[in-house]
């Protein structure tokens, strides 16, 4: 049998649903594997698999090299329902495994501990299927050359794919008997990757009116029913719409702001949101944002959380800010760690089945609270009899406020009695069910973007409890998360491991800054700077320009590639466009600019062209065209500033950055401003003053006027 990379696409199927891991099992075991002294939970759940797993590392590649087998690669994470099925069909079957065992050298992969090696071996499944997903399941050569591969495989043939048992048959006899043909697949795949890995030759940097055209470009992919961009599946895309927000800003474009507005609305009334308990589900499979994968991922509630909080600052709507404390509240009181980081992710599966946790029948609720309450509330959160999910109802928003007032002629104020009263009794009924697992691993990327949402939370609300969320994860990060004065990359039972990433510096960095914004504590700023240092020295390609994803001295991998676009997360590489602008202007160290103007240069054209893909990128570089506000805050002798931040941060301005200090004392290291220079109190009243593309305000010491400096139009 000959494989050639043709051949790969009949199997190819994106599985993608993320939830997290099912709870570590207490029983007695038959069998124990070397993951069982990993800390992963992921990677501790097929630990009793009788499967002989090893972790990533030259132990398995060496045994492979010594045996001459092939490799059997799998990747996947604590939240995927379909890496649950895979394992449960083969991974713990003992026919399966005996094979497995026999013919091949057998790794698994949390994607979240080692994205570095998800990156390589999904950029070769997607070259030679056209999709991806997970399960990733790929065939290597003991030197980590890919050579076979797809997602999920059945136990026998279905869905138009040989069933696993046959496929691990055919590939090791593929490799065993016909070097030359696997030779040719490898020299394919080589030439696939240099053409992947071909670099983008500089150009000019994109222009106001190219920033504004591919704003526009992806409008038109807008959904007008049910908001959101594309159709179904359909994914936050939190930097897309952030960009329609500065799109608002610069343009006064209410229809750009509308999108956002109309986009949250809907998805917070669709069963993405848990409508009982905050917090949002990883995307939803139709266009209406009604039926989520039920698994909730940090980084999303994150972004989400600052989009709608930029959303009230946009259109002054409360709506938007009750959502987003409600996510926050959400996040605290479920993905909080004791220490002070956040969790990872909650599981789409609990008792074995997607989504259990989170639906109900008509007749659950009826008896819980009611009948006369219970239709109300069914009426209101679009609960029947025949249900909207495999017979079962995902609670969603149905019916407006004043449609139940009519309908059931009771004032509004009695209406929202009755919806609030029931959602508390249906959540305590609810926490009584086997709750889905949750990944306690710690990833630092990921905790960088939520310490920027609970810093905007802090900006705009002025509320002591998410400044204290703040103190207590920074102290965390700052504590456990370095060794040897180097990041790493997650923490989990009290040890942190894995060189740190390219994303993991850019949004810490970007966390740190927003922690300096909302606290005007100089330490994260300094921390940052050692980051940045950091990213210079291990990242950033001398020659070709960019930052590589992994460090320099990663050593185990196939490949080194670049970070481009944005995925899940927004870019590394885009975030660290932003940050070295704002550090420029915080430092006034031009080395920062010119790093961002090449970043600029190396992606403008795929920026443009891809605006989606490349969302962070053009956030940031509106941000450089537009140039930011500087503010300066001096106190005086009355050092009160809540009136003045209350001004900077009523109204959504993307493109500032604010400075506080005392009169006549100068801001420490690595603060080394021009901007500050002479800046003192005026008749020892708090002053401000504010500066943008070289021109600077006289001093302000009235809050309404620096509303007007900063909101009267360009």
């Amino acid at each position: 049998m000959k494989f050639v990379p043709a051949l790969l696409i009949g199997f190819a199927l994106v599985f993608c649903n993320r939830g997290e891991p099912q709870k570590e099992r207490t029983m007695k075991y038959k069998h124990t594997n070397r993951l069982i002294n990993e800390t992963s939970p992921y990677l501790r759940q097929h630990a009793h698999n009788p499967v002989d797993w090893y972790p990533w590392g030259e132990e398995a590649f060496r045994k492979a090299k010594e045996e001459d087998k092939p490799v059997l690669l799998s990747v996947g994470y604590a939240a995927c329902h379909w890496c649950h099925v895979m394992e449960k069909e083969s991974f713990e079957d003992e026919q399966t495994a005996a094979l497995m065992n026999e013919r091949f050298i057998n790794i698994k992969v949390d994607r979240e501990e080692r994205p570095d090696v998800d990156r390589i071996y999904m950029q070769f499944l997607q070259m030679f299927t056209g999709s991806g997903g997970w399960p990733m399941t790929v065939f290597l050569t003991p030197d980590k050359k890919p050579f076979y591969g797809g997602t999920y495989f059945p136990p026998e043939d279905r869905y138009g794919r040989p069933g696993f048992k046959k496929l691990l048959r055919m590939v090791s006899d593929f490799y065993r008997n016909n070097k030359k043909e696997l030779q040719q697949n490898l020299e394919q795949v080589e030439q696939g990757f240099r053409a992947q890995l071909a670099e983008e030759k500089p150009g000019a940097i994109p222009g106001k009116e190219d920033f504004n055209r591919a704003v526009e470009e992806l409008m038109r992919y807008y959904d007008p029913e049910y908001g959101g961009i594309g159709q179904a599946p359909k994914f936050p895309a939190t930097e897309a719409l952030f960009l329609l927000l500065r799109k608002y800003r610069n343009d006064d474009d209410e229809d750009a702001l509308h999108m956002v507005a109309h986009t949250l609305r809907k998805m917070a009334a669709g069963g993405i949101y848990d409508q009982l308990a905050g917090g949002f589900a990883r995307y939803s499979v139709d266009r209406q944002w009604l039926v989520p994968h039920f698994e909730k991922m940090l980084y999303d509630n994150a972004g989400l959380a600052r989009l709608f909080l930029a959303t009230y600052q946009a259109t002054g709507d409360s709506f938007f800010l009750d959502i987003a404390r409600q996510v926050l509240a959400f996040v605290r009181r479920e993905m909080m760690s004791p220490e002070g980081g956040f969790y990872s992710s909650m599981d789409a599966d609990s008792e074995g089945e997607e989504g259990r946790y989170y639906v109900w029948t008509k007749r659950e609720i009826l008896d819980a609270l009611g009948a006369r309450l219970g239709e109300i509330f069914c009426r209101y959160y679009g609960v029947t009899e025949k249900g909207n999910f495999e017979g079962k109802n995902i609670l969603h928003v149905a019916a407006s406020l004043k449609e139940l007032s009519d309908e059931f002629r009771l004032a509004l104020p009695e209406v929202e009695k009755i919806l609030r009263e029931g959602r508390e009794k249906l959540l305590k009924l609810r926490q009584q069910r086997v709750p889905p697992a949750t990944d306690t691993k710690i990833i630092v990327s990921w905790n960088g973007l939520m310490l920027s949402a609970f810093a905007d939370a802090y900006q705009i609300t002025g509320d002591p409890e998410y400044a204290q969320v703040l103190r207590t994860t920074l102290d965390f990060l700052r504590n456990k998360l370095f060794e040897d004065n180097e990041l790493r990359h997650t923490y989990k039972d009290g040890r942190a491991r894995f060189a740190a990433y390219l994303d993991d510096h850019a949004h810490l960095i970007a966390g740190l800054l927003d922690s300096y914004q909302a606290l005007f504590d100089p330490e994260p700023v300094r921390l940052a700077q050692r980051l940045m240092q950091t990213v210079e020295r291990d990242f950033h390609d001398p020659e070709q320009g960019g930052y590589f994803y992994a460090p320099k001295d990663q050593t185990d991998l196939v490949y080194r590639v670049k970070d481009r676009g944005d995925a899940s997360i927004p870019s590394g590489s885009g975030v660290m466009a932003a940050n070295l602008l704002r550090m420029f202007h915080l430092t006034e160290e031009q080395a920062y600019l010119t790093r961002a103007e090449q970043l600029f240069a190396k992606y403008g054209r795929q920026m443009i062209d891809n605006p989606y893909g490349f969302a962070s990128y053009l956030n940031a570089l509106d941000f450089y065209l537009r140039k930011p506000f500087e503010i300066v805050i001096v106190r005086g002798t009355r050092p009160e500033t809540k009136p003045f931040l209350t001004a900077i941060h009523r109204r959504f301005l993307p493109n500032k950055i604010v400075l506080v200090k005392d009169d006549r004392q100068p801001l420490p290291a690595p603060f080394s401003l021009s901007l500050i220079a002479g800046r003192e109190a005026v008749d020892n009243r708090t002053t401000v003053y504010v500066c943008r593309d070289f021109a600077c305000s006289l001093p302000i010491v009235d809050s309404e006027q620096l509303e007007r400096e900063l909101f009267s139009k360009d």
